[in-house]
């Protein structure tokens, strides 16, 4: 299996936003948006000693979520780096009060808990004043900074960059960036996001995936013409990326359901954000919210992850995953049969789910979550089943129906 296939197959990662516009939870465009905090922004630096950063709880959250990936910001466009950057620059956590690389901690705990760590890390920087006077020695710096991560840190998932759509049309030297990285990381997937204006842009032919930032998935990849790229599909939890004290408006988890759902009927990974508070801490809604999609994704597991897309074809965003010797069909709670009006059984019956396309010879069809038997009704073009809602004290958003096959 080649590297993108294997990106592909971890189906869900958690995004991590952290930095030093953490301390002020004001989002992570803080010093580029808020003129008071931007003022005294040295004194976040000054400060930062993020003591309730426990790398054990966030990766063991990330793993009961379902996560199979973590991407961590390294250094965002606040320009402040996680890392020991080497002598690079005096802009980094080494030092600060906290004095520890960050970087290093994360990937290490990942590893331990069989999580792969990936790195995001800006192509953009709003206070090093090469970026706007010297571009090119702003690129070497860039590169420099990146080797670093490539050569200190292990086996990396990958590299997630961000910021190129700032100036879009600047020279960014990507193919000496990205040439750079397989020198040192072979297997890395390499992203760069096209940002809220290009969404599923393929941008340089060395990248491994295409980006839908906040959604807006677009299924027209498998389409395009060229080397075969993953596609992502990355979103925040309320609307901002870092820590937002103020920041009410979160989405639900029904929210959250569907959308990964929409990503693996549209064979697109799921990359979703918290951001940690300033003192490292997780926020209690992002820690409730990924324990509920843990609920789901430990109910779907048997073919959510390690499933291929069926031949067998649904509508109103039913989809079917083969496994061995079944077929799992997810189907969306809306429009199925209310359970307190049951059909009479008989012949007459007329399915609510129909998948179209070729199939072997349906044994039985259950449900995953309760084992109940379904009517059904096939012929050598489709299958039909009368889906019925969830038992009283039951809904998880999306339900499973299980085909066994005759042998």
């Amino acid at each position: 299996m080649d590297r993108v296939s294997e990106f592909e197959h971890l189906r869900f990662g958690m995004f991590i936003h952290f930095g030093l516009y953490s301390q002020a939870e004001k989002g992570e465009w803080a010093w580029l948006l808020n003129q008071d905090i931007r003022k005294d922004y040295n004194r976040l630096f000054e400060q930062f000693n993020p003591v309730n950063l426990d790398w054990h709880d966030i990766v063991s959250m990330a793993k009961q979520a379902g996560c199979k990936y973590i991407v961590l910001t390294t250094r965002h466009h606040e320009g402040f780096s996680l890392y020991d950057t080497r002598g690079l620059s005096d802009y980094d956590v080494m030092h600060t009060p906290y004095g520890h690389d960050i970087v290093k901690d994360y990937v290490t705990e990942c590893r331990k808990q069989g999580i792969v760590p990936f790195l995001y890390h800006t192509t953009l920087d709003w206070q090093n004043p090469d970026f706007k006077e010297n571009f090119p020695k702003y690129q070497q710096y860039l590169r420099d900074s990146v080797k670093v991560l490539c050569q200190n840190y292990g086996r990396l998932g990958g590299f997630w960059f961000d910021g190129n759509w700032s100036r879009a049309d600047a020279d960014w030297e990507e193919d000496a960036l990205y040439q750079m990285i397989r020198q040192y990381q072979p297997e890395a997937i390499l992203t760069n996001n096209s940002g809220l204006q290009g969404r599923g842009i393929r941008g340089n032919g060395l990248l491994d995936t295409v980006t839908f930032e906040q959604g807006h998935l677009d299924e027209k990849n498998e389409a395009e013409t060229g080397r075969h790229v993953a596609m992502e599909a990355c979103e925040t939890m309320n609307h901002n990326w870092g820590a937002a004290e103020y920041d009410l408006d979160y989405r639900t988890p029904r929210d959250l359901i569907e959308m990964l759902n929409r990503c693996r009927k549209t064979q697109a990974n799921y990359l979703l954000n918290i951001g940690l508070n300033g003192d490292g801490s997780v926020p209690i809604m992002s820690r409730a919210l990924l324990h509920q999609l843990g609920v789901w994704t430990n109910y779907a597991k048997d073919s959510f992850y390690d499933g291929t897309m069926s031949k067998l074809k649904g509508t109103d965003g039913v989809y079917a995953l083969d496994h061995e010797g079944y077929t799992d069909v997810y189907c969306p709670q809306i429009g199925l049969a209310d359970i307190n009006n049951p059909i009479i059984k008989s012949d007459s019956f007329e399915p609510n789910v129909v998948l179209k396309g070729p199939h072997r010879t349906v044994a039985s069809i259950r449900w995953l979550d309760n084992s109940e038997a379904l009517e059904f009704k096939e012929d050598s073009g489709h299958i039909g089943f009368y889906a019925t809602q969830f038992p009283y004290g039951v809904d998880l958003v999306v339900r499973i129906a299980r085909i066994t096959w005759k042998a």
